[in-house]
């Protein structure tokens, strides 16, 4: 049988190359440790009982699985086309390292997008178009507090030291610096890696609350305050669920629990670091509230939110609604997209859990409006944003900034390889292995950074002037058309249904989700409606 050829080859050649040198041809002792090797290994495939596929084809089988370990590096390299974004298409990276290494980005001979294909989305230009002599374009956050923060447009998303390696954190802090613009914790606190080269920081904190944890893994104001009162960390953010895997909490083992990790975290060695699907600081809409005006507080008067992902919409209208009754409100809400990344993440949740970041972010700017309270709350957006047209149109549905993660590890070399959950990162930016990240060179991946944001803003620049307009903030959803189909242009701001302000304050607006949610949410609890809870009990729907 042919499946079998491969296995019986080796064998003979085996016995052919014993022979010969057996008989004073001492140069075929090649023949035999190869052969014999590929012999050998045909007889442990026969042997073995964990794979079928091996068993029926002894040696074959290790061909495919070769071939199945380069597929997507073949892929990316040689069948990939360069606008098919999984996730990111070689065209937004080709972008983000050319931005970051200061080359010419400009594109010869036309666009590769389908400008009549569904869906194409573009930004309506000005025949009085604008010079805007500063792309440093700033927002206060915080106006009210006693420390507000003047925050870039584009900012590093939430990344943990432990996800990324010490040196891609040092760089990535120090580009910061350069550019003045901020660097997000990610829930693993603050490392030596992101004080040594003193950019500004965001400090996360999650259900684990590492970094203010006391020892029975709740929250410790005392070390809370040990941190949150450095001058480097300018504002303070309660994460309450990420894009990647929103309502799904993580286990750090024992054994991966460094020196490192565990001064940085503030959990013990030796045992393992959990950090819990929700918070144990609080349970209600108000209880978060009331969370983030203490951290607010300790904090010497910092500002203070918090980031989520939308999942059902009766819980984030309950946050709303507790604001409206208790008047605590957050001094910004960080909007995190279902296509964000993170170092791992079970494949359900990465494809179909969450809302994605467009649909999110107008559901957080209406509500706002519709209560009259989004002149007094910053939004920031994040998911797959590399481009300052993304910027533009992320701005233009809502949101006061954006942050980037995937778009800001590009520019220190990441090639998308896809190998962050397994310690083999070839780049050194998502590894924890000395020998692969001791090569990323922080002075000049730093630099990159800070080029990469820099020119990103120029462009936004750009973009903003030709619509004839002078700052970010001046954005709508008017301002970018989208292809409906192949006779038919709408914009944002027609195709979507934004609320007026105060709407809400007058009655529930006609809106398929207020309409059927806003009503029923409640400000003192996260529990579902009654009828969502008798469709939970009921099949016959």
């Amino acid at each position: 049988m042919l499946r079998y050829l491969a296995y019986a080859t080796s064998i003979v050649l085996t016995v052919l190359s014993l022979a010969l040198v057996l008989a004073r041809q001492p140069a075929w002792w090649w023949g035999v440790g190869v052969f014999g090797a590929l012999a050998a290994l045909g007889t442990w495939d026969l042997l073995q009982r964990r794979s079928t596929l091996r068993r029926n084809y002894p040696i074959l089988a290790h061909f495919r699985y070769g071939l199945e370990s380069v597929g997507p590096e073949m892929r990316q390299y040689f069948i990939e086309g360069d606008t098919a974004e999984v996730p990111f298409s070689r065209q937004q990276r080709a972008l983000v390292y050319q931005r970051a290494k200061g080359v010419n980005d400009v594109v010869p001979f036309g666009s590769q997008q389908g400008v009549y294909s569904l869906d194409y989305e573009w930004l309506n230009h000005s025949l009085a178009p604008t010079e805007i002599p500063s792309h440093d374009f700033r927002i206060i956050i915080g106006a009210e507090t006693a420390q507000p923060y003047s925050a870039s447009v584009f900012n590093i998303s939430a990344m943990s030291f432990g996800s990324l390696s010490a040196n891609a954190i040092r760089a990535l802090n120090a580009g910061a610096r350069l550019g003045n613009f901020y660097h997000d914790t990610g829930e693993g606190s603050i490392s030596p890696y992101h004080r040594e080269p003193g950019g500004d920081l965001v400090w996360e904190i999650g259900s684990g609350y590492f970094g203010c944890r006391a020892d029975d893994g709740g929250f410790s104001e005392e070390r809370f305050v040990a941190n949150a009162n450095t001058p480097q960390v300018k504002m303070i953010e309660v994460k309450l669920s990420q894009g990647a895997k929103p309502g799904h909490g993580g286990v750090l083992p024992a054994a991966k629990v460094s020196r490192e990790i565990s001064i940085t975290r503030g959990v013990p060695m030796g045992v393992d670091c959990v950090s819990p699907a929700k918070h144990s600081a609080f349970s209600t809409p108000k209880g978060l509230l009331e969370f983030v005006a203490r951290l607010r507080t300790l904090s010497g008067g910092k500002p203070t939110g918090f980031k989520l992902a939308i999942g059902h919409p009766w819980e984030w209208f309950g946050i709303a609604k507790a604001m409206q009754e208790t008047g605590v409100l957050p001094d910004y809400i960080v909007v995190d997209g279902a296509e964000g990344g993170t170092g791992a993440a079970p494949a359900e949740f990465i494809d179909h859990v969450g809302v994605p970041m467009h649909e999110a972010l107008m559901l957080v700017h209406n509500t706002l409006v519709g209560l009259g309270l989004r002149d007094r709350i910053r939004i920031g957006a994040a998911g797959r944003i590399t481009s300052a047209f993304d910027i533009a149109r992320t701005m233009a549905m809502g949101a006061d900034w954006c942050n980037a993660g995937r778009g800001y590890m590009f520019a220190l070399g990441c090639i998308q390889s896809q190998s962050c959950h397994n310690d083999k990162c070839p780049t050194g930016v998502a590894t924890q292995n000395p020998s692969r990240w001791q090569k990323l060179d922080v002075a000049d991946k730093a630099v990159r950074v800070q080029r990469y944001h820099d020119n990103t803003l120029k462009a936004l620049r750009d973009l903003l002037g030709a619509a004839g307009l002078a700052h970010p903030e001046q954005l709508g959803p008017e301002h970018i058309l989208r292809r409906i189909s192949p006779v038919e242009i709408r914009s944002l701001g027609a195709l979507f249904n934004f609320l007026e302000p105060g709407e809400l304050l007058d009655g529930i607006p006609e809106h398929a989700v207020f309409r059927d949610f806003w009503a029923d949410a409640r400000s003192d609890s996260f529990a579902p409606p009654a009828r969502v809870r008798a469709l939970r009990d009921s099949k016959s729907r």
